[in-house]
Protein backbone atom coordinates (compact mmCIF):
# COMPACT_ATOMS: atom_id res chain seq x y z
CA UNK A 1 0.00 0.00 0.00
CA UNK A 2 2.94 2.31 0.67
CA UNK A 3 4.89 1.46 -1.91
CA UNK A 4 1.49 2.26 -4.22
CA UNK A 5 1.19 5.52 -2.78
CA UNK A 6 4.88 6.20 -3.39
CA UNK A 7 4.13 5.49 -6.82
CA UNK A 8 1.48 7.87 -6.97
CA UNK A 9 3.08 10.65 -5.51
CA UNK A 10 6.47 10.30 -7.81
CA UNK A 11 3.89 10.20 -11.08
CA UNK A 12 2.40 13.48 -9.50
CA UNK A 13 5.73 15.11 -9.56
CA UNK A 14 6.32 13.75 -12.89
CA UNK A 15 3.34 15.50 -14.58
CA UNK A 16 4.04 18.73 -12.44
CA UNK A 17 8.19 18.86 -13.58
CA UNK A 18 6.48 17.72 -17.30
CA UNK A 19 4.36 20.58 -17.56
CA UNK A 20 7.39 22.92 -16.25
CA UNK A 21 9.42 21.83 -18.38
CA UNK A 22 7.47 21.33 -21.92
CA UNK A 23 4.78 24.43 -21.37
CA UNK A 24 7.16 26.56 -22.51
CA UNK A 25 7.69 23.98 -25.97
CA UNK A 26 4.25 24.02 -26.96
CA UNK A 27 4.13 27.84 -26.37
CA UNK A 28 6.85 28.10 -28.80
CA UNK A 29 5.26 25.54 -31.30
CA UNK A 30 2.04 27.07 -31.06
CA UNK A 31 3.71 30.76 -32.20
CA UNK A 32 6.06 28.99 -34.67
CA UNK A 33 2.76 27.77 -36.73
CA UNK A 34 0.77 30.79 -36.24
CA UNK A 35 4.06 32.57 -37.83
CA UNK A 36 4.19 30.28 -40.70
CA UNK A 37 0.09 29.95 -41.18
CA UNK A 38 0.73 34.02 -41.69
CA UNK A 39 3.38 34.04 -44.17
CA UNK A 40 6.40 35.06 -41.49
CA UNK A 41 9.19 33.84 -40.36
CA UNK A 42 8.52 33.74 -36.74
CA UNK A 43 9.93 33.86 -33.29
CA UNK A 44 12.43 30.17 -32.64
CA UNK A 45 10.23 27.18 -31.15
CA UNK A 46 12.85 27.91 -27.78
CA UNK A 47 11.92 31.49 -27.78
CA UNK A 48 9.32 31.05 -24.50
CA UNK A 49 11.70 29.73 -22.64
CA UNK A 50 14.19 33.04 -22.64
CA UNK A 51 11.44 35.39 -22.30
CA UNK A 52 10.42 33.56 -19.10
CA UNK A 53 14.26 33.57 -18.38
CA UNK A 54 14.76 37.39 -19.35
CA UNK A 55 11.98 38.14 -16.62
CA UNK A 56 12.97 36.00 -13.84
CA UNK A 57 16.21 38.02 -14.05
CA UNK A 58 14.62 41.35 -14.13
CA UNK A 59 14.17 43.28 -10.87
CA UNK A 60 10.48 42.87 -9.30
CA UNK A 61 9.11 46.14 -9.32
CA UNK A 62 5.52 46.80 -8.06
CA UNK A 63 3.70 49.86 -8.84
CA UNK A 64 -0.27 48.22 -8.63
CA UNK A 65 -2.73 49.42 -5.81
CA UNK A 66 -1.68 46.43 -3.81
CA UNK A 67 1.82 44.42 -3.56
CA UNK A 68 0.99 42.04 -1.77
CA UNK A 69 -2.41 40.53 -3.60
CA UNK A 70 0.23 41.06 -6.78
CA UNK A 71 2.38 38.82 -4.90
CA UNK A 72 -0.21 36.45 -4.08
CA UNK A 73 -2.12 36.03 -7.29
CA UNK A 74 0.95 35.52 -9.48
CA UNK A 75 1.49 32.83 -6.55
CA UNK A 76 -1.91 31.14 -6.91
CA UNK A 77 -2.16 31.20 -10.47
CA UNK A 78 1.05 28.76 -11.22
CA UNK A 79 0.47 26.79 -8.01
CA UNK A 80 -3.28 26.32 -8.90
CA UNK A 81 -2.55 25.14 -12.28
CA UNK A 82 0.49 22.54 -11.37
CA UNK A 83 -1.68 21.32 -8.42
CA UNK A 84 -4.28 19.96 -10.91
CA UNK A 85 -1.58 18.32 -13.46
CA UNK A 86 -0.94 16.42 -10.22
CA UNK A 87 -4.83 14.85 -10.57
CA UNK A 88 -4.99 14.59 -14.13
CA UNK A 89 -3.72 11.56 -15.95
CA UNK A 90 -0.38 12.72 -18.16
CA UNK A 91 1.09 8.85 -18.99
CA UNK A 92 -0.58 6.71 -16.18
CA UNK A 93 -3.62 6.67 -14.22
CA UNK A 94 -4.83 9.87 -12.20
CA UNK A 95 -1.74 10.34 -9.78
CA UNK A 96 -2.84 12.14 -6.81
CA UNK A 97 -6.46 9.90 -6.84
CA UNK A 98 -6.42 9.48 -3.24
CA UNK A 99 -6.14 12.92 -2.22
CA UNK A 100 -8.68 14.25 -4.24
CA UNK A 101 -12.49 13.97 -6.25
CA UNK A 102 -13.87 15.26 -8.86
CA UNK A 103 -15.38 18.06 -6.86
CA UNK A 104 -11.96 18.82 -6.16
CA UNK A 105 -10.42 19.13 -9.47
CA UNK A 106 -13.23 21.63 -10.51
CA UNK A 107 -12.62 23.98 -7.61
CA UNK A 108 -9.16 24.19 -8.36
CA UNK A 109 -10.09 24.81 -12.02
CA UNK A 110 -11.95 27.52 -10.68
CA UNK A 111 -9.21 29.01 -8.35
CA UNK A 112 -7.63 29.20 -11.45
CA UNK A 113 -9.48 31.75 -13.11
CA UNK A 114 -10.04 33.40 -9.67
CA UNK A 115 -6.32 34.20 -9.60
CA UNK A 116 -6.57 36.23 -12.67
CA UNK A 117 -9.67 38.45 -10.71
CA UNK A 118 -7.18 38.87 -7.97
CA UNK A 119 -4.27 40.25 -10.33
CA UNK A 120 -6.71 42.43 -12.56
CA UNK A 121 -7.82 43.43 -8.99
CA UNK A 122 -4.76 44.01 -7.50
CA UNK A 123 -3.40 46.00 -10.03
CA UNK A 124 -6.38 48.82 -10.10
CA UNK A 125 -5.60 50.04 -13.60
CA UNK A 126 -8.34 51.24 -15.65
CA UNK A 127 -7.21 48.19 -18.20
CA UNK A 128 -6.86 46.02 -15.28
CA UNK A 129 -10.37 46.24 -14.12
CA UNK A 130 -11.84 45.93 -17.64
CA UNK A 131 -9.75 42.71 -18.14
CA UNK A 132 -10.47 41.23 -15.17
CA UNK A 133 -14.66 42.27 -15.65
CA UNK A 134 -13.95 40.21 -18.38
CA UNK A 135 -12.64 37.27 -17.11
CA UNK A 136 -15.47 37.45 -14.35
CA UNK A 137 -18.23 37.03 -17.21
CA UNK A 138 -16.10 34.38 -19.11
CA UNK A 139 -15.87 32.64 -16.15
CA UNK A 140 -20.09 32.54 -15.51
CA UNK A 141 -20.37 31.11 -18.47
CA UNK A 142 -17.40 29.26 -19.64
CA UNK A 143 -16.13 27.15 -16.34
CA UNK A 144 -19.78 25.44 -16.39
CA UNK A 145 -18.62 23.99 -19.43
CA UNK A 146 -16.10 22.09 -17.76
CA UNK A 147 -18.10 21.12 -14.97
CA UNK A 148 -21.06 20.04 -16.74
CA UNK A 149 -18.39 17.60 -18.72
CA UNK A 150 -16.70 16.10 -15.43
CA UNK A 151 -20.18 15.33 -13.72
CA UNK A 152 -21.59 13.97 -17.17
CA UNK A 153 -18.43 11.39 -16.86
CA UNK A 154 -19.27 11.04 -13.46
CA UNK A 155 -22.25 10.07 -13.89
CA UNK A 156 -21.32 7.59 -16.44
CA UNK A 157 -18.42 6.14 -14.04
CA UNK A 158 -21.09 6.50 -10.95
CA UNK A 159 -18.08 7.97 -9.35
CA UNK A 160 -16.79 10.84 -8.18
CA UNK A 161 -12.94 8.96 -7.98
CA UNK A 162 -10.76 10.21 -10.48
CA UNK A 163 -9.53 7.25 -11.57
CA UNK A 164 -12.99 6.39 -12.13
CA UNK A 165 -13.71 9.48 -14.05
CA UNK A 166 -10.79 10.52 -16.34
CA UNK A 167 -10.72 7.33 -18.05
CA UNK A 168 -12.48 7.82 -21.04
CA UNK A 169 -15.80 7.29 -18.66
CA UNK A 170 -17.77 10.11 -20.15
CA UNK A 171 -18.93 7.30 -23.17
CA UNK A 172 -20.21 4.97 -20.52
CA UNK A 173 -18.53 1.87 -21.96
CA UNK A 174 -19.69 2.66 -25.38
CA UNK A 175 -20.44 5.37 -27.94
CA UNK A 176 -23.36 7.16 -25.77
CA UNK A 177 -24.56 9.98 -26.76
CA UNK A 178 -24.22 12.61 -23.98
CA UNK A 179 -20.64 11.94 -24.72
CA UNK A 180 -20.80 12.80 -28.15
CA UNK A 181 -22.64 16.25 -27.16
CA UNK A 182 -19.91 16.67 -24.81
CA UNK A 183 -16.83 16.26 -26.94
CA UNK A 184 -18.34 18.74 -29.24
CA UNK A 185 -18.86 21.38 -26.58
CA UNK A 186 -15.83 21.28 -25.20
CA UNK A 187 -13.49 20.78 -28.34
CA UNK A 188 -15.82 24.10 -29.50
CA UNK A 189 -14.88 25.38 -25.81
CA UNK A 190 -11.37 24.41 -26.26
CA UNK A 191 -10.06 27.88 -26.95
CA UNK A 192 -11.74 29.96 -24.50
CA UNK A 193 -10.24 27.50 -21.70
CA UNK A 194 -6.56 27.95 -23.07
CA UNK A 195 -7.31 31.86 -23.13
CA UNK A 196 -6.28 31.68 -26.97
CA UNK A 197 -7.82 33.50 -30.39
CA UNK A 198 -10.89 33.98 -30.85
CA UNK A 199 -10.94 34.06 -27.06
CA UNK A 200 -8.41 35.81 -25.25
CA UNK A 201 -10.82 38.86 -24.85
CA UNK A 202 -9.23 38.69 -21.24
CA UNK A 203 -5.74 40.43 -22.40
CA UNK A 204 -6.58 41.50 -25.98
CA UNK A 205 -3.19 43.13 -26.26
CA UNK A 206 -4.38 45.24 -29.25
CA UNK A 207 -7.26 46.26 -26.97
CA UNK A 208 -6.91 46.59 -23.31
CA UNK A 209 -2.99 45.99 -23.75
CA UNK A 210 -3.01 42.93 -21.40
CA UNK A 211 -5.69 43.77 -19.15
CA UNK A 212 -4.71 41.87 -15.86
CA UNK A 213 -1.47 41.86 -16.80
CA UNK A 214 -0.66 45.26 -17.73
CA UNK A 215 0.72 46.43 -14.24
CA UNK A 216 2.68 43.31 -13.95
CA UNK A 217 6.61 42.90 -14.96
CA UNK A 218 9.38 41.14 -13.76
CA UNK A 219 9.82 37.51 -12.02
CA UNK A 220 4.93 38.01 -11.42
CA UNK A 221 4.95 38.54 -14.83
CA UNK A 222 7.02 35.71 -15.54
CA UNK A 223 4.77 33.72 -13.15
CA UNK A 224 1.94 34.83 -15.18
CA UNK A 225 2.82 33.83 -18.32
CA UNK A 226 3.85 30.28 -17.26
CA UNK A 227 0.35 30.11 -15.78
CA UNK A 228 -1.20 30.51 -19.21
CA UNK A 229 1.72 28.45 -20.96
CA UNK A 230 0.72 25.74 -18.58
CA UNK A 231 -3.16 26.13 -18.90
CA UNK A 232 -2.75 24.82 -22.42
CA UNK A 233 -0.90 21.57 -21.20
CA UNK A 234 -3.26 20.82 -18.60
CA UNK A 235 -6.19 21.78 -20.32
CA UNK A 236 -5.29 19.56 -23.17
CA UNK A 237 -4.74 16.93 -20.93
CA UNK A 238 -8.32 16.96 -18.94
CA UNK A 239 -9.39 16.88 -22.68
CA UNK A 240 -7.24 13.55 -23.57
CA UNK A 241 -8.15 11.73 -20.50
CA UNK A 242 -12.00 12.49 -20.57
CA UNK A 243 -12.41 11.52 -24.42
CA UNK A 244 -9.11 9.68 -25.85
CA UNK A 245 -7.36 8.10 -22.65
CA UNK A 246 -6.07 5.15 -24.79
CA UNK A 247 -2.60 4.39 -23.99
CA UNK A 248 -2.58 4.66 -20.35
CA UNK A 249 -1.85 1.02 -19.79
CA UNK A 250 1.28 0.43 -21.65
CA UNK A 251 5.45 0.95 -20.43
CA UNK A 252 5.05 4.48 -18.53
CA UNK A 253 7.58 5.91 -20.72
CA UNK A 254 5.75 4.78 -24.10
CA UNK A 255 2.50 6.25 -22.58
CA UNK A 256 4.38 9.55 -21.90
CA UNK A 257 5.16 9.83 -25.51
CA UNK A 258 1.97 9.35 -26.70
CA UNK A 259 0.26 11.38 -24.34
CA UNK A 260 2.78 14.61 -25.33
CA UNK A 261 1.70 13.73 -29.15
CA UNK A 262 -2.02 13.74 -28.19
CA UNK A 263 -1.22 17.02 -26.73
CA UNK A 264 0.97 17.91 -29.69
CA UNK A 265 -2.20 17.71 -31.86
CA UNK A 266 -4.52 19.67 -30.09
CA UNK A 267 -2.12 22.34 -29.83
CA UNK A 268 -2.16 22.57 -33.71
CA UNK A 269 -5.86 22.10 -33.64
CA UNK A 270 -6.05 25.48 -31.36
CA UNK A 271 -3.22 26.96 -33.37
CA UNK A 272 -5.22 26.48 -36.58
CA UNK A 273 -8.11 28.00 -35.04
CA UNK A 274 -6.35 31.28 -33.83
CA UNK A 275 -4.29 31.61 -36.75
CA UNK A 276 -7.70 31.84 -38.56
CA UNK A 277 -9.91 33.88 -36.46
CA UNK A 278 -10.43 37.04 -35.39
CA UNK A 279 -10.71 37.63 -32.33
CA UNK A 280 -14.51 37.90 -30.81
CA UNK A 281 -16.42 40.61 -28.64
CA UNK A 282 -16.82 40.17 -25.03
CA UNK A 283 -20.79 39.93 -25.55
CA UNK A 284 -19.93 37.71 -28.68
CA UNK A 285 -18.42 35.22 -26.49
CA UNK A 286 -20.56 35.21 -23.75
CA UNK A 287 -23.40 34.21 -26.06
CA UNK A 288 -21.46 31.27 -27.65
CA UNK A 289 -20.69 30.10 -24.08
CA UNK A 290 -24.14 30.39 -23.15
CA UNK A 291 -24.85 28.40 -25.83
CA UNK A 292 -22.70 25.50 -25.40
CA UNK A 293 -23.74 25.42 -21.73
CA UNK A 294 -27.38 24.49 -22.93
CA UNK A 295 -26.15 22.18 -25.07
CA UNK A 296 -23.81 20.60 -22.01
CA UNK A 297 -27.09 20.49 -19.84
CA UNK A 298 -28.94 18.53 -22.66
CA UNK A 299 -25.77 16.18 -22.66
CA UNK A 300 -26.10 15.83 -18.50
CA UNK A 301 -29.75 14.95 -19.03
CA UNK A 302 -28.87 12.56 -21.49
CA UNK A 303 -26.64 11.04 -19.00
CA UNK A 304 -28.88 11.06 -16.04
CA UNK A 305 -31.00 8.48 -18.22
CA UNK A 306 -28.77 6.22 -19.48
CA UNK A 307 -28.20 7.86 -22.95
Amino acid sequence: MEAQAGLMIMYGIVNAAMVLLLAPFFEGFLRKVTAQVQSRKGPPVLQPYYDLLKLLGKEDIEVGENPAMQRFAAYLSLASILTVATLVPMGSSAPMNGAGDTVLLIYLLTLCGISTLFAGLAAGSLYSLVGMSREMMAMMTLEPLLAVAIVVASVHAGSLRLDAVLSGSIYGGSLSLSGIIMLGVLLFSLQGFVGRLPFDITEAETEIMEGPMIEYSGPKLALFKYFHMAKLVVYSGIFIALFIPWGNTWFYPLNIILFLIKVLVLVLVITLVAALHPRYRIDQAVRYYAGLFIISLIALLCAVYGF
